[in-house]
């Protein structure tokens, strides 16, 4: 799907459903509950089952039934391509519900990005430069080039000196954009071209011009730069004894290389440049999606807590739970652009529900909201105060740990079952951890949910008694 036709999409819909709405107030009392019951199993269309255990019912069915396609591999420039132009789709789409003001100018910026690096992928020739915390002089500039003149037209940055020092030894991004570096080096190498060496971004090809002015042995030289270095960079040094007359002599290697294998290495260049954007879009796509997935896991976790107190038996404690989480994985499914199919959905979810139950999430929760519920007398008659809010719990760290697996296998078009059975301990590790952190945030939302919880049935109560009997 092209941007032209995403852009045109309607506005997603909310999160929770708005026929459920009505039905909040109500969950109070165990007729409520019945009734919330019935409307949850028609939205989700989801079987009864006695033979249903927790461990599948952790994150539900989802109602997301279709593959979408995913378009070309990510093998060459077209590919990469497409996956860029599906990203902006789906900012697109996220961007028709509620999102910062800043929204429109990013949607710019983005635009703007892929623009500029169309325009950089048409680029003929070979784009060079020349780094160092201590470069040569640039009156060498045209013998340099002379000396690496091929069959390939040539541009050469004769970049400024590299900083000593950086916070984040990050490489500008003008030589991100070059095909080639040839790194200017004084020996003994200093701690600042050891750290500019170690920072170069993956797959940006460099070559070492040495300066060997004072040295006595070469083979000596390279043994200890070899040892410093590691083998790949090793294997590309160029020794120069700092005279304009022998520069050619020493660059000889390289203008081999760069006449052999220019096109492999614009190739190289297009393909890195492309990677290096995707990854920051999805980066930035991650921070998004995430924003709209908070308030669908607290809607989804007080949801669940109605639904297990109103419920009057264990069995339909589970029941709700397993509705409703089927409804925010439906959701979830959608943020993410997740194009597996019921089933693989469900397998995956029955995995992390697995885990979480052998993790002890619901035993560690249990204990913790015991005494916060001994806090409010009124709410302890309630039957299941507790039993709801470790629900909640499991349905907020469960969440996570759907998020996290969303996250980690987007773009694949079929789950790996064995590696999210594998991961799955791992991932919910992790989401437990990450809700403990948050832990007081989750006991001030209870406490709210928890001092409402008599109104609302006291509400729902009255709205029964003033209807017409038959």
């Amino acid at each position: 799907m092209t941007l032209p036709q995403l852009a045109g999409l309607a506005m997603v819909r909310q999160a929770m459903p708005t026929t459920l709405k009505p039905w909040l107030p109500a969950i109070g009392t165990g007729l409520a509950g019945w009734f919330a019951l019935d409307g949850l199993l028609r939205l989700s269309h989801l079987p009864i089952a006695s033979g249903l255990t927790l461990a599948g019912l952790g994150l539900g069915a989802s109602l997301l039934r279709r593959r979408q396609p995913r378009g070309p591999a990510p093998t060459d420039v077209p590919g990469w391509l497409g996956r860029l132009e599906r990203l902006e789709g789906q900012f697109l789409r996220l961007a028709g519900e509620p999102v910062p003001v800043q929204a429109d100018k990013t949607a710019r910026l983005r635009r703007d990005q892929l623009a500029a690096l169309r325009q950089e992928l048409d680029r003929s020739g070979l784009l060079l430069a020349l780094v160092g915390t201590c470069p040569p002089a640039v009156a060498l500039q045209p013998d340099l080039i002379e000396a690496l003149r091929g069959p390939e037209p040539l541009q050469l940055h004769w970049a400024h000196p590299l900083p000593a020092w950086s916070i984040g030894w990050s490489w500008p991004a003008v030589f991100e954009a070059c095909d080639l570096l040839i790194h200017h080096l004084r020996t003994p190498l200093s701690a600042a071209d050891l750290r500019w060496l170690e920072a170069l971004p993956a797959g940006q090809p460099a070559w070492l011009l040495v300066d060997t002015r004072g040295e006595q042995s070469i083979e000596g030289l390279a043994a200890e730069l070899s040892s410093q270095l590691g083998t790949d960079l090793s294997q590309r040094l160029l020794f120069w004894d700092g005279q304009p007359q022998t520069l050619a002599a020493s660059l000889a290697p390289l203008a081999l290389h760069l006449a052999n294998t220019g096109a492999e290495l614009r190739r190289g260049r297009q393909l890195r440049r492309l990677e290096q954007l995707h990854v920051r879009w999805q980066c930035d796509l991650e921070r998004l999606r995430r924003e709209h997935f908070l308030p669908l896991q607290r809607r989804t976790q007080w949801l669940v807590a109605a639904g297990v107190v109103a419920a009057p038996l264990p069995s339909l404690d589970l029941l709700v739970l397993a509705v409703a989480n089927g409804l925010m994985l439906r959701e979830m499914a959608r943020l993410w652009d997740c194009p597996w199919t019921l089933e693989q959905l469900q397998a995956a979810a029955t995995e992390l529900g697995k885990a979480a139950l052998a993790l002890g999430v619901v035993e560690w929760s249990s204990q913790l909201l015991a005494g916060m519920v001994k806090w409010h007398g009124a709410t302890w008659l309630v039957g299941g105060a507790m039993q709801a809010l470790s629900a909640a719990y499991l349905t907020r760290v469960v969440a996570r740990a759907t998020a996290d697996m969303l996250a980690l296998s987007a773009g694949v078009s079929e789950p790996d079952l064995a590696e999210i059975k594998r991961q799955a301990p791992l991932l919910v590790a992790r989401a437990a951890e990450a809700e403990k952190l948050d832990w007081p945030a989750f006991l001030e939302q209870a406490r709210q949910w928890l001092l409402n919880l008599p109104a609302a049935s006291m509400e729902s109560s009255n709205v029964m008694a003033a209807e017409p009997t038959h």
